[in-house]
């Protein structure tokens, strides 16, 4: 049994307070976990997300059993673990973050889909599917979510909010941020005209591109590529 200094609970608030300053979340609406073999850190129902602690953090199992925590967890445990279940480690997500972060939630009350307008919505997977309505913390809704979810790594909940994976919890809250980027620039774009969505074929050439080029990634200049 592991107390509130545990790393995975202290990785968990921290998140949850870093997306609050950025306006993802605001009071108690939107919730994160991370998981590490059995365990599974998430934060607790009715917690404000701005001044989480780790005591604010509660630890279960893939059944959702409590195993260290005095709080109860968020009522959509079911959706973080039902992303989970869905994935085998190592390769499955790590992190789930889930927002009712203003400009993703717009976009969730409007839009069937989130088209590819900038080649950056590709390391989301494509297009950003919205999830079907359905209440909050029910089973109906963690079921429509992983669907959405299926080869992405961010999904939009209809007229509720978002919901983004990484294999780390760094990952998952950057992918969340980028998502409420995108959502904000769909906006803009619509108020200015028709947006252009990216086609498959241009989509395909920037995944050759960022392949080719290690896009996104640090490189040290090789010797024969310093200037004299």
């Amino acid at each position: 049994m592991r107390g509130a200094d545990d790393p995975l609970r202290e990785a968990v608030a921290g998140a949850a307070r870093r997306l609050a300053e950025a306006g993802l979340l605001v009071g108690t609406a939107g919730n994160v976990s991370l998981r590490e073999g059995d365990r599974v850190a998430v934060t607790a129902s009715g917690v404000v997300l701005g001044a989480c602690t780790p005591d604010d953090v509660t630890v279960v199992d893939p059944g959702g059993a409590v195993l260290e925590g005095r709080l109860r967890p968020t009522s959509e445990l079911d959706l973080h673990l039902g992303v989970y279940a869905a994935g085998d480690p190592p390769a499955g997500p790590a992190a789930v973050v889930h927002t009712h972060a203003p400009w993703s939630t717009a976009v969730a009350c409007v839009l069937d889909e989130l088209p590819v307008l900038h080649y950056q919505q590709l390391l989301l997977g494509g297009p950003v599917r919205v999830a079907p309505y359905a209440t909050f913390g029910t089973p109906e809704l963690a079921a429509a979510v992983g669907a959405a979810l299926e080869g992405r790594q961010a999904a939009l909940m209809a007229n509720h909010g978002s919901v983004a994976v990484g294999s780390t919890l760094d990952e998952a809250v950057e992918r969340a941020e980028l998502l409420e980027w995108l959502a904000a620039l769909h906006h803009r774009a619509s108020a200015l005209g028709t947006p252009r969505a990216l086609t498959e074929e241009q989509q395909a050439a920037v995944v050759e591109a960022a392949v080719r080029r290690r896009y996104g990634t640090t490189q040290a200049i090789e010797p024969q590529e310093e200037q004299s």
